[in-house]
């Protein structure tokens, strides 16, 4: 088992540098420091003093790869890449453009994230399992039909309209919880309670109708069928067999939501007003601030990597035979 984890960790390795080279073109080459310094000043009337300028306080008039000027390990490390993008391996994300400490507001933002998303995936994965193994149980029914026709309607609306509809109906009208607005400790409970709920509602629609077609595959297998000649009862069946033999697959699908919980919801915060990395995110791109629009992507690019990784790990917990392969 450790080989396996040890391959699958070796793997990772070239896709995080291939997710650091692709940024570094996206943010450097394509985008070059000069479009930069004048989207940042402004398109009008922007003299080559100001950009010259610009570039220099944020390091932006350094050669990009190759620096012919410097002497011995200067060449390389005087250099944009080396000096943006090398330090982003060791989470070293540097100042934005506006002169604040990346990494401090990462960590500063990343609770609030967690807070949201967190709640958001455990409960809505129960709901989500509990709902489709229910449609099974009853399958061939009408509660199943019914809950099916359900599950279209659910993922048929826009997430934006749960947003709104439940700030105007739970928010205003009701007046159960904040619309919007973040606090620290327990005192957060309240602000984050509707965004959670929120999230859960608008997945369970397509998150059910996913599981329940696992389930079903599962259902007709040979060994559901030995496990049913041995006298056990449906509900024994569904929760001894079919939904361990269905963990693989919602492993996988548990794996694109894992980098939310750090990276968290940009329509959610921005709508709730949660200062989380979404937010944080969306404040950058219209401020247009490219350090920490370049830093979350790449951040992004981790978590998903290392969440695939886990994912691989998890695998083997579930079914020995992975090892093997």
């Amino acid at each position: 088992m450790i080989h396996y984890i040890l391959r699958r960790f070796l793997y990772a390795l070239p896709l995080l540098l291939g997710v650091n080279i692709l940024t570094f073109m996206l943010f450097f080459v394509l985008n070059s420091p000069d479009d930069m310094a004048r989207m940042q000043l402004g398109q009008k009337h922007v003299t080559e003093q100001a950009v010259d300028n610009w570039k220099h306080q944020r390091g932006y008039d350094l050669p990009l790869l190759w620096n012919a000027k410097a002497t011995a390990t200067g060449k390389i490390t005087r250099t944009i890449f080396y000096r943006k993008s090398v330090g982003l391996f060791w989470f070293d994300f540097g100042i934005s453009d506006s002169g604040r400490n990346i990494g401090s507001d990462i960590r500063q933002r990343m609770w609030p994230s967690l807070a949201v998303a967190l709640p958001t995936l455990i409960l809505g994965l129960l709901a989500n399992i509990c709902a489709a193994l229910l449609m099974v149980l009853f399958r061939n029914s009408y509660l199943e039909v019914g809950g099916v026709v359900l599950c279209v309607i659910l993922m048929s609306i826009s997430s934006l309209f749960y947003i709104i509809g439940g700030q105007f109906l739970i928010g205003k009208e009701l007046r159960l919880v904040p619309i919007s607005g973040y606090d620290t400790g327990l005192d957060a409970i309240k602000f984050i309670v509707l965004p959670v709920a929120i999230g859960v509602l608008s997945g369970i629609g397509s998150g059910a109708r996913w599981y329940r077609t696992l389930f079903l595959e599962e259902v007709e297998k040979d060994y559901v069928r030995t496990a049913r000649a041995k006298g056990l009862t449906e509900v024994q069946v569904l929760f001894r067999h079919v939904l361990k033999n269905a963990m693989i697959p919602i492993l996988t699908g548990v794996v694109v939501v894992l980098p939310l919980l750090f990276m968290g919801s940009l329509i959610m915060e921005s709508f709730f007003s949660i200062p989380g990395l979404g937010s944080y995110t969306i404040d950058a791109i219209g401020s247009q601030d490219f350090a920490i629009v370049r830093a979350m992507v790449f951040l992004g690019s981790v978590l998903y990597i290392a969440g695939l990784l886990l994912t691989d790990i998890s695998y083997t917990l579930v079914d020995p035979r992975v090892r093997l392969s």
